[in-house]
């Protein structure tokens, strides 16, 4: 029994702890290998690729420009007739083939956008073609409509001394078979610093430009488009004005000269 016990201890000789030679080879091993990722080390350290990436993903994209928005509204409550007042008019066809225009729809909104009149309005002829693609008017709403001469008086009244806004509003004073003062009209189609090479532009691309506000995308509504014109007549309403005022004054001295010119003549 002896002898095999000395056997076993010499086939598995155990180093000893002690042995100088063995510790100094434990620590060259230890030295080779690659370093376990230690829990207690730094955080930064330990999360460095993942963070590295997240930030990647979390990253805001470049600020991209406010997308218009999908409605106009009133900038206050008030609902009484300010000086000046904004018109758009809707039409629908009427003639044999619908080809001549005719009015709808009417509508006039104060300097605050609000609505002061909207009537639907029945033509003097027989309308032919709706248009409701874009006027958006239906056979339904001629149920309500009131008669042409009604509704072009309560117009002239309410438009009667005072500031007339709009896009291209020779249209709607012709449907209406109105006139106004050429001196109280102010025409978004017409002023020249809303032009751009000289050329007219729409009252959509305008009021998407100006007022970051989308309108006319299918059917068209007159109160929008009429809020549209009065809001872009503000933004620039101290500028317009001034430049009315040096217009007025140059062609009132023009017709004076004229005046003199003409009473030299006689004499």
């Amino acid at each position: 029994m002896g002898g095999g016990g000395a056997s076993t201890e010499t086939a598995n000789p155990k180093p000893s702890p002690l042995n100088p030679n063995w510790a100094q080879l434990q620590q060259k091993l230890k030295s080779r290998r690659p370093p376990k990722p230690s829990h207690s080390a730094d955080p930064g350290a330990r999360t460095l690729a993942p963070s590295v990436l997240g930030k990647r993903k979390e990253r805001a994209e470049p600020a991209l420009e406010a997308s218009p928005s999908a409605f106009l509204s009133p900038t206050s409550t008030d609902c009484s007739l300010t000086d000046a007042l904004a018109m758009d008019c809707e039409m629908v066809g009427v003639s044999i083939e619908g080809s001549k225009s005719a009015v709808g729809r009417v509508t006039l909104v104060n300097s605050w956008g609000n609505v002061v009149y909207d009537e639907y309005v029945r033509p003097i002829e027989r309308i032919v073609d709706f248009r409701t693609k874009i006027s958006g008017i239906r056979p339904r709403n001629m149920r309500k409509a009131k008669e042409f001469w009604a509704v072009q008086k309560q117009v002239a009244e309410l438009i009667k001394g005072r500031i007339l806004v709009g896009h291209a509003l020779h249209n709607d004073l012709k449907v209406l078979l109105l006139s106004h003062p050429k001196k109280d009209i102010r025409d978004t189609s017409e002023y020249e610093p809303l032009r751009r090479g000289g050329q007219k532009r729409a009252l959509k691309h305008l009021a998407s430009e100006i007022l970051g506000a989308k309108i006319q995308e299918n059917e068209h509504c007159p109160i929008e488009d009429a809020r549209a014109a009065m809001f872009i007549y503000n933004k620039y309403k101290k500028a317009w004005e001034k430049s009315m005022k040096k217009n007025f004054k140059f062609k009132e001295k023009l017709n004076k000269q004229k005046k003199k010119q003409m009473e030299a003549k006689k004499s």
